[in-house]
């Protein structure tokens, strides 16, 4: 699932409805070539999700081997069986029906009459077959009646084909196993033919057969050791791909490891990670999962995975409902209980958190499996939650081309939106498997710990058995439930969000889901009107228009979030002087960059505690109408918005144009403000910045976002948190009585980008940190007399 496919490519698609469930969930989309004078046929209604971002590619494996049906010609005769059945059709007797017709034992035997498709029919079906391999009833009818072919013909034809398919598979799967069954008898008549001849290591001669050396006994101490270590292994490997491994013959072997005859002939260590990864602190833990053997993460991984399912679905035993906050607490005394440690023990000094969500989404299992197991996709989908990630290793891609089974080695860096907040770092296993049909899971944990040897008091942060159990609803959404479960080091977090760490609502399961419902939401309303006229007149009227906008705002939000959390990309400088004491900056120099531009950035951002609900001081910070009371760019007089994009049914989910409205005939009113606004149970952003008329004019007609030059600033808004704070103001403005239900406040950060100097090469000033300051410290201020609570 990615925002980049559906941006990036001009196809339209549809909503989810309930009438569209029966429709083949496989549908693959892909490009095929159609050759000169065939008239294409019309492609099959396709899902919601069928664009290349979100659906899944089929790939059979198998490519190379050649077209299903073979035309008639002149070497008729030398046809292989399997191209002459597939050649026919299955309703081509003499009556139309089918062969279990032909059984009646009142009709005498008839000889059979076999039809044969013509080369550009077999082209056509071919190409179908691989964008739809089981096409409903009227995709069949509307191919039978292009190809001038009977509906049967059309569904007898793709049965064949797929059992084909199946039956090519199983050859290549044969043909590999062959190889690898004769590669290991020669090694075996070769050890039994050196055994026959025993050579001396003193003398270099025939050995003389006597009592048994002590070195023959360690060997065949080792010899039966290792047995049992590859019928663990093979027992391991069967549980773990799903159907049995048979062991090999027990011969006299000493392999150069006990992994040499591993699940599928994997190799004995990782590879190391990625240069990038190297680097910083996440380089002194990158070492101790290089060599940890397969079959040891195997293991690790189907533990987590029964440790996730029995978590997703446990009842109040082991989950202890909270009924004042609305939310559940784990049962430390009874997990403990239930689940053995899967990883070493918890180091001293690391602080825990659990929590569990549940929620449906707009979306089927298959598109969230491949969006959480595509790095990219995964990252493009919390960008507000990873800062960083990357697959190390994929130990397997899984089975059959589905991702049931895939396993891989990942490092990824979470964040929360503001300076005060260290980012976690954290190497995970992630292992995907298929419970039943539309029942899939997606599991983490760390491999921080597994060896004996870990470093553990270098680890901020490991993950236990995380992740999300998704079953696909009738209407075409999926029931997802999430579960968080980590343990932390929490000394360098600052004092104002130690309440909301403590709660689980900066990393926990109510933050992914949240983040996943309005991220899907927003695809789905996007792919339906992304053809449909406008009608609004604040709307672009094209799509071209609406969709170059749409990549400009998701460029600008990604480049916020990245610029505002501690990451370790990023050095955050406290300075002294007359600088505020919670007050971050940093420098970057921009060069080459056509998205910037170029010179010396400075960054600032600081984060405040507020006495008010986070919806009433998100409504405040993206109305137009009120910005003159906080933004100085705003030249005093009112915003008007000049372009608007829905992003989701929540009309605080938008992308918005706005125009400084001049208050004098003598001030200029060309200065525009592209700014995105998102919001959803776990918090909100507002995002903005200044762009160029003339950019715009070319962004709105279609044209390529990516050399406007953004500098983006804006707000990160989260809830302060369940721990006791001074009573906020509820979303009227008033204050809160004896008897009034308490409102949570609002923890409130500010990041503001600006380009100091046009010269790459200049020196910072102190001028231009104090200025930077001076508007930070000057807008907060302005929000709080806003709201009407300077004192907080």
């Amino acid at each position: 699932m990615s925002f980049g496919g559906f941006l990036d490519s001009g196809s339209s698609g549809k909503l989810i409805s309930a009438s569209d469930h029966n429709m083949a969930s496989g549908a693959i989309a892909q490009s095929r070539l159609v050759s000169p004078g065939v008239m294409p046929l019309a492609r099959p209604t396709k899902n919601i999700y069928t664009s290349p971002g979100l659906s899944l590619a089929l790939t059979s494996g198998i490519e190379g081997q050649g077209e299903v049906g073979a035309s008639v010609g002149e070497c008729e005769q030398g046809k292989s069986k399997d191209e002459e059945y597939e050649s026919r059709s299955g309703s081509d007797n003499m009556d139309g029906g089918s062969g279990d017709d032909q059984d009646a034992a009142d009709n005498p035997p008839r000889k059979k009459r076999y039809h044969r498709h013509t080369p550009q029919q077999i082209q056509e079906l071919e190409a179908l077959f691989k964008e739809c391999p089981h096409p409903d009833e009227k995709q069949r009818l509307d191919i039978s009646k292009r190809l001038n072919l009977e509906t049967r013909q059309v569904k007898f034809w793709f049965q064949n084909r797929r059992t084909q398919m199946k039956t090519q598979l199983e050859r290549h799967e044969n043909s590999i196993l062959r190889q690898e069954n004769e590669k290991l008898r020669s090694e075996n008549l070769s050890i039994r033919d050196a055994m026959r001849n025993p050579i001396c290591t003193n003398c270099g001669g025939p050995a003389v057969l006597g009592e048994m050396s002590f070195e023959e006994q360690q060997l065949r101490i080792e010899n039966a050791r290792l047995k049992e270590e590859l019928d663990r292994l093979c027992a391991l490997a069967g549980k773990f791909f799903g159907r049995s491994i048979p062991s090999m013959p027990s011969v006299p072997l000493m392999p150069k490891s006990s992994l040499d005859l591993g699940v599928g002939g994997m190799p004995t260590s990782l590879p190391s990670a990625s240069a990038d990864l190297m680097h910083g602190p996440a380089g002194g833990r990158t070492g101790n999962i290089i060599g940890i053997e397969r079959s040891m993460l195997a293991e690790l991984a189907l533990a987590s995975m029964e440790e996730l399912f029995k978590m997703a679905q446990a009842d109040e035993t082991l989950w202890i409902p909270n009924l004042d906050a609305g939310k559940e607490t784990l049962n430390y005394e009874e997990y403990m209980r239930q689940f053995p440690s899967t990883i070493t023990p918890k180091p001293i000094g690391l602080a825990t958190e659990a929590t569990r969500e549940t929620g449906m989404v707009i979306t089927n299992s298959l598109n969230l499996v491949e969006t959480l197991m595509d790095v990219d996709h995964w990252k493009e989908m919390f960008p507000c939650m990873i800062s960083r990630a990357a697959t190390v290793d994929v130990i397997s891609s899984g089975m059959g081309g589905t991702r049931n089974g895939a396993l891989q080695l990942m490092y990824a860096e979470l964040q929360v939106l503001s300076p005060l907040v260290p980012a976690r770092e954290v190497y995970f296993l992630r292992f995907c498997k298929q419970h039943a049909e539309g029942v899939w899971a997606v599991v983490d944990v760390s491999v921080d710990g597994l060896r004996d040897n870990s470093p553990a008091g270098f680890m901020k942060c490991r993950r236990l058995p995380s992740g999300c159990l998704i079953q696909d609803m009738p209407n075409g959404y999926s029931k997802v439930t999430w579960v968080e479960h980590a343990e932390y080091d929490d000394r360098g977090v600052h004092r104002l969000y130690r309440s909301l760490l403590n709660s689980g609502m900066a990393f926990g399961a109510q933050r992914w889901l949240a983040t996943l419902q309005r991220q899907c939401e927003c695809l789905a309303i996007l792919i339906a009107t992304a053809n449909v006229p406008a009608r609004d007149p604040t709307a672009i009227p094209t799509p071209n228009g609406r969709r170059s906008m749409l990549r400009l705002a998701q460029r600008m939000t990604d480049n916020f979030c990245a610029g505002v959390s501690a990451s370790t990309v990023h050095t955050w400088n406290k300075l002294s002087g007359n600088i505020d004491d919670d007050v971050r900056v940093m420098t970057r120099k921009s060069v080459d960059d056509p998205g910037e531009p170029p010179g010396v950035v400075l960054s600032a951002a600081t984060s405040v505690w507020l006495p008010v609900s986070p919806q009433r001081l998100f409504d405040f910070l993206r109305d137009e109408r009120l910005r003159s009371e906080w933004d100085i760019l705003s030249n005093g007089g009112p915003m008007q918005e000049m372009a608007h994009i829905p992003k989701g049914q929540d009309p605080g989910n938008c992308v918005s144009l706005l125009r400084a409205s001049a208050m004098n005939s003598n001030q200029s009113s060309s200065m525009l403000i592209l700014q995105e606004t998102c919001t959803d149970a776990s918090g909100s952003l507002v995002v903005y910045a200044p762009v160029d008329i003339p950019a715009m004019h070319v962004v709105m007609s279609g044209g390529d976002p990516a050399y406007v030059a953004l500098l983006p600033s804006g707000f990160a808004i989260l809830p302060d948190g369940p721990e006791c704070r001074p009573l906020a103001l509820n979303p009227t403005g008033n204050g809160v009585g004896v008897n009034s239900p308490r409102v949570g406040g609002s923890l409130l950060t500010v990041a503001f980008q600006i380009l100091v100097n046009s010269l790459p090469t200049a020196k910072l000033t102190v001028e231009s940190v104090e200025t930077v300051n001076n508007l930070i410290s000057c807008t907060v201020q302005k929000i709080k007399a806003a709201l009407h609570c300077e004192d907080a």
